[in-house]
C-alpha cells in the first residue's frame, strides 16, 4: 500500500474512532451469532454522509461466504427461539423497545449522518420504528388458532400458526430503522430467527439496532446483521433466496429487483413478502378543500425529500381548481422547505450522487419536452454534490418520464385532468399500486374513487397514511404480503391443521 493510502486508512481510523467515543451505538463490525466480526476475506468499504459527502466511518465488505456463515448461525438458534413461549418473546422484545426508546436521540443521529436527514426527521422515524418493536411485543401473545366445526363426530379439527424459520431481511436506506424493526418485529415474534442485509448506503443503525437487541437479552444467534458493498449485494442476495436453511424472505426496495429476488425464491418454495416500487398518484377534485390539500401534498411529497415508496409521484388535478392549487402549492413550497444544516432546515440532500443525476435526468427530460418550471429545477449546487432543488413542474404530458416513472426526488409534477373517470384512468394507468392520495369534499365520490384506485393504501383527505396499525403493502407490481398491523405477523407464520380422530 502507497504511504498516500496509509494516511488516508489512518485518517479515516482515526475520525471514527473520535466518532465512536461521541456515539456509543456506533459499530464498525458486523453481528453474527452474538459476536462482533470482520469479513472473512478482512475487506470493507466506506459509510458515505450525503450532506457533506464525508466518509463517517468503515464496516465489513462481506460476501456470500459470510451470509453462508449468518445463515448457519440463524439456523442453529432457530428450534430453542422458537421453542420459547409467545410470553417470553414478548418480554425480550419489550425490553429491546425499552432500550430503543432510552437511546432514541443517539439512533436519530445516527440516522441522520448517514440517510441525510434533518434531525427533527429522523427523530420521527426513530419513534414510527420504535412503535415496531412495542407493537410486536404485544401481538406476540396474540398470534391465535382456531377450532373448526368437524363433520365427523369422531374427530375434532384445529389450526396452529407455527414460525416458518430462517427469515432473510433486506432492507433500504430510505429508512434505515424503522424498514429493519418493522420486519425483525415481526420475525422474532413469530418465532423466527432472522438475517438481516441492510442497504450499503446506510448499514450504521443496522449495526446500533443490534447491540441493542444484544443488550435486551434477545439469544445469540437470533438477529444477524451482515454488511456489504454495492458490489457484493447481488451474490448475497442470491444465497439468501437460494439457501435451503431459510425458509421466508421479506425484501423492501425497487421492482426490478423484487422481481429478480422473487426468481431466485422461486426454487426453494420460500415464503416472499415484497414491498416494492410506487407510482403514487395525488389527486385533488374539484370539490375539495384546497388548503387542507396542500397540506397533504407537502406532507406526502418532501418527507425524506420525496425518497419514500409511498411519496406522491403524479400530482392529478382538476381543471377548474387547476391554477389554484398549482399557485398555492407552489407558496407553500417558497414559504415551507428549508434546505440546509441548520436546525431550522426541513428538507436534506438525495441519498447519494446516482441518485441525484438520475432526479436531474427526470426533470431535464421534462423541460426539453416542453414542461413549464414554476420552482427549482436543477441540483442546489451550492449546498453540495446531493442536493436537489424543490421542484414544481406543469404541463406535464404523457411522454415524460415524470408521468411514467418513479421520481424518488422533491419534484412536483402536476397534470390537468377534465372529469373523474379521466383522473381515475391517469391514475391506475400504471403497472405497480403501493399507495394512491385524492381529496374530495363528496362523500359519495370519496368511496367510488377510493375503491377504485388500483393501489393497496388510499389516503382519503390525508397525506400521511403510515403507522403501526396499519396493513402497510401494494398490489399489482408494488409487492406482495403486508408489514404492520396483525396482518405483519402472518408473514412470519406457517398453518398447520391438526386433526385427532377416533375420539
Amino acid at each position: 500500500m502507497a504511504i498516500v493510502g496509509i494516511g488516508s486508512l489512518l485518517i479515516k481510523r482515526s475520525a471514527f474512532s473520535l466518532m465512536q467515543r461521541n456515539m456509543s451505538l456506533l459499530r464498525d463490525k458486523a453481528f453474527v451469532n452474538g459476536e462482533w466480526i470482520t469479513s472473512k476475506k478482512g475487506k470493507s468499504f466506506d459509510v458515505i454522509n450525503p450532506t457533506d459527502g464525508s466518509v463517517i466511518g468503515q464496516v465489513p465488505d462481506m460476501d456470500v461466504e459470510d451470509t453462508k456463515a449468518a445463515i448457519d448461525s440463524a439456523h442453529s438458534a432457530f428450534k430453542p427461539w422458537a421453542s420459547t413461549t409467545a410470553k417470553e418473546r414478548s418480554n425480550l422484545l419489550r425490553k429491546w423497545f425499552n432500550l430503543l426508546e432510552e437511546n432514541k436521540e443517539e439512533l436519530a443521529r445516527l440516522v441522520s449522518i448517514e440517510a441525510g436527514k434533518p434531525f427533527k426527521e429522523s427523530l420521527g422515524e426513530v419513534f414510527y420504528g420504535n412503535s415496531f418493536i412495542e407493537w410486536f411485543s404485544e401481538e406476540a401473545r396474540r398470534i391465535n388458532g382456531e377450532i373448526a366445526a368437524s363433520p365427523a363426530k369422531s374427530k375434532e379439527m384445529l389450526f396452529i400458526r407455527q414460525p416458518i424459520g430462517v427469515a432473510a431481511l433486506i432492507t433500504p436506506w430510505n429508512f434505515p430503522h424503522a424498514m429493519i424493526t418493522r420486519k425483525a418485529g415481526a420475525a422474532l415474534a413469530a418465532g423466527c430467527t432472522c438475517v438481516i442485509k441492510p442497504a450499503e448506503d446506510t448499514p450504521l443503525t443496522a449495526l446500533a439496532l443490534a447491540q441493542l437487541a444484544h443488550d435486551a437479552g434477545i439469544p445469540k444467534g437470533v438477529l444477524n446483521v451482515i454488511t456489504a458493498s454495492r458490489d457484493n449485494a447481488a451474490p448475497m442476495g442470491k444465497i439468501l433466496c437460494e439457501s435451503p436453511l431459510v425458509r421466508g424472505l421479506s425484501f423492501t426496495g425497487s421492482t426490478a429487483v423484487g422481481k429478480i429476488l422473487y426468481q431466485q425464491c422461486a426454487s426453494g418454495i420460500k415464503r416472499v413478502s415484497l414491498e416494492l416500487g410506487g407510482n403514487a398518484p395525488f389527486i385533488v377534485f374539484k370539490s375539495a378543500n384546497l388548503d387542507q390539500a396542500v397540506v397533504g401534498a407537502m406532507a406526502s411529497k418532501f418527507r425524506n425529500c420525496g425518497q419514500t415508496c409511498v411519496s406522491a409521484n403524479r400530482f392529478l388535478i382538476e381543471e377548474s381548481v387547476f391554477d389554484q392549487f398549482v399557485e398555492k402549492l407552489k407558496v407553500a413550497m417558497k414559504t415551507e422547505l428549508k434546505q440546509g444544516t441548520g436546525e431550522s432546515c426541513n428538507t436534506g440532500p438525495l441519498i447519494n450522487v446516482t441518485q441525484l443525476q438520475r432526479v436531474d435526468n427526470i426533470v431535464q427530460d421534462a423541460v426539453k419536452k416542453g414542461a413549464t418550471v414554476h420552482l427549482g429545477g436543477g441540483p442546489a449546487k451550492e449546498l453540495g454534490e446531493r442536493w436537489y432543488q424543490p421542484t414544481l413542474l406543469t404541463n406535464i404530458k404523457s411522454d415524460m418520464l415524470c408521468y411514467r416513472e418513479e421520481i424518488f426526488g422533491p419534484v412536483v409534477a402536476c397534470i390537468k385532468f377534465k372529469s373523474e373517470e379521466e383522473g381515475l384512468k391517469i391514475a391506475n394507468d400504471t403497472p405497480v399500486g403501493l399507495a394512491g392520495y385524492f381529496f374530495s369534499g363528496d362523500i359519495a365520490q370519496c368511496w367510488r374513487v377510493g375503491k377504485a384506485l388500483e393501489v393497496g393504501m388510499v389516503g382519503i383527505n390525508e397525506g400521511m397514511i403510515s403507522s403501526t396499525e396499519a396493513a402497510f403493502g401494494g398490489i399489482k407490481e408494488s409487492g406482495i404480503g403486508r408489514e404492520g398491523s396483525h396482518h405483519g405477523i402472518e408473514e412470519y407464520t406457517d398453518v398447520k391443521y391438526m386433526c385427532f380422530g377416533n375420539l
